[in-house]
């Protein structure tokens, strides 16, 4: 009778079938049964070194919990639903959900998390470039796999995240291109015909987010401080389900046939021919009769940060109370069909204004003042932190104002101009030579007026 092995031994024994079997005792499972690792190999030196590596994990708590694991998709699926979607704002939960669908389920979805190897990985993101993705798409698809696998390594459902062993493409940061002072002018001088001239003067002159431009509500302006407290944002999000079959729901908008090509019906669209639903699909929910959570809401701004009260330049209080007169004579005439969202830019009837057709009435300024096309960003808060900056404002107070948490992400909305260069440069040489420059074969005549001029000039100079 062999002698009986002592806990957390591994045994090791030659079976009928040929192969060498390890038996490794790693704990317990969630059951309070015991929790025994089987790994084979034909020799026994191979089963000894398989044996000896799941020893060390065990030893140095990295092994992966028992059970089998979940594939990509099972995962990610836990992971939006019960993990992120505590800790992340719901327009960034829409994106993750967003390219889990589009980009991480069908590259890598059938893949179990603990068979995933950096290869696998590799060819989805090369696939998704190839099919035309953007290199900063392909960074953030990489970035939320790399989150997830995070947590499923963090709870030892794997050994190693294996998207840390992944380079993912190169992104060139995008270059700003903020308006000068006199654009800026011009910009503001074509809003002023328009009844939303308010609105483009906080996003040009205080670097608002558009969000906060439009998410800003009465309650949160304080017109004897001069203060606006920017506690809401304006968003859309997604529509979802609140039927209890998402599938049977949108059957009748189902597309699982990709559209022949040169097709006609969706030659208009912006992003072209719609992709085919997947099978089991569960999206359409703006169609549910019973749909939640969607539409254009406030949220609150992503960090505690953004939430800091913005002081308002004294010369537009005026047009502020100006703008607040003009809205109270249109709730008058509205009456019973104004809808109250004490919102501080609105349509003729109420309502915030859209997003999109916020953006678009950027654009049709844009080309009224004659200023070549740019983004938005650019011409609110990358133009605030540039002009600022022009004006001599040091750096921490520019990141006070536009309400970042670190300076390095002030310095990317500070961009430098070529003429404020040239006339630094210019400053440079007239302090080391402010007089004309002298050739190698010219010589100074050594008067004491001449001396008594560069004594001057030193003592400026320190």
């Amino acid at each position: 009778m062999s002698p009986r092995k002592a806990n957390l031994e591994s045994s090791i024994y030659l079976g009928s079938d040929g192969w060498w079997h390890g038996r490794v005792t790693m704990g317990t499972k969630n059951d309070g049964s015991p929790d025994r690792r089987h790994r084979r190999a034909k020799s026994e030196p191979e089963v000894k070194r398989k044996v000896r590596a799941l020893e060390k994990l065990r030893d140095e708590g990295r092994a992966p919990v028992a059970g089998r694991k979940p594939t990509v998709e099972q995962w990610m699926t836990t992971y939006l639903t019960t993990i992120a979607s505590l800790k992340l704002k719901p327009r960034s939960l829409d994106d993750y959900w967003s390219k889990t669908r589009n980009d991480i389920v069908p590259g890598l979805g059938q893949h179990r998390i603990d068979k995933l190897q950096p290869g696998h990985l590799e060819r989805c993101y090369a696939d998704m470039l190839r099919a035309g993705r953007a290199p900063s798409h392909v960074l953030k698809v990489h970035r939320i796999l790399s989150r997830a696998l995070k947590i499923a390594h963090r709870r030892r459902m794997i050994v190693e995240n294996v998207a840390t062993l992944v380079d993912p493409p190169t992104v060139d940061e995008t270059e700003a291109n903020p308006f000068t002072v006199e654009e800026a002018k011009s910009f503001l001088l074509a809003a002023a015909k328009r009844p939303t001239f308010m609105r483009w003067l906080v996003g040009v002159g205080m670097g608002f987010r558009q969000g906060e431009a439009l998410g800003l509500r009465w309650p949160y302006v304080d017109l004897e401080a001069e203060l606006f407290h920017p506690q809401w944002q304006l968003q859309r999000l997604t529509w979802r389900h609140g039927c209890a079959d998402p599938h049977l729901c949108g059957a009748r908008l189902h597309r699982f046939d990709p559209c022949p090509p040169h097709c006609s019906k969706h030659k208009g669209y912006k992003r072209g021919c719609p992709k085919p639903c997947p099978p089991g699909c569960t999206r359409h929910a703006s169609t549910c009769p019973i749909r939640k959570g969607g539409g254009l809401t406030y949220t609150r701004p992503k960090t505690k940060k953004s939430r800091n009260a913005v002081p308002i330049p004294a010369p537009f209080i005026p047009h502020l109370r100006a703008h607040k007169a003009q809205q109270d004579a249109l709730r008058e005439e509205a009456g019973e069909a104004w809808q109250e969202f004490d919102a501080v830019f609105t349509r003729p009837d109420g309502r915030p204004i859209d997003p999109r057709d916020d953006w678009e009435e950027f654009k049709e300024l844009l080309e009224e003042a004659g200023i070549s096309d740019r983004r938005l960003y650019d011409g609110s808060r990358h133009t605030t932190g540039t002009i600022l900056n022009e004006l001599g404002v040091d750096m921490p107070t520019i990141m006070e104002i536009l309400r970042h948490t670190q300076i390095s992400q002030t310095r990317r909305y500070v961009k430098g101009r070529s003429t404020l260069s040239k006339d630094a440069m210019h400053r440079m040489g007239n302090a080391f030579a402010p007089g004309p420059s002298l050739g190698p074969s010219e010589t100074r005549s050594e008067t004491p007026g001449s001396r008594e001029e560069r004594s001057r000039r030193r003592r400026r100079i320190r």
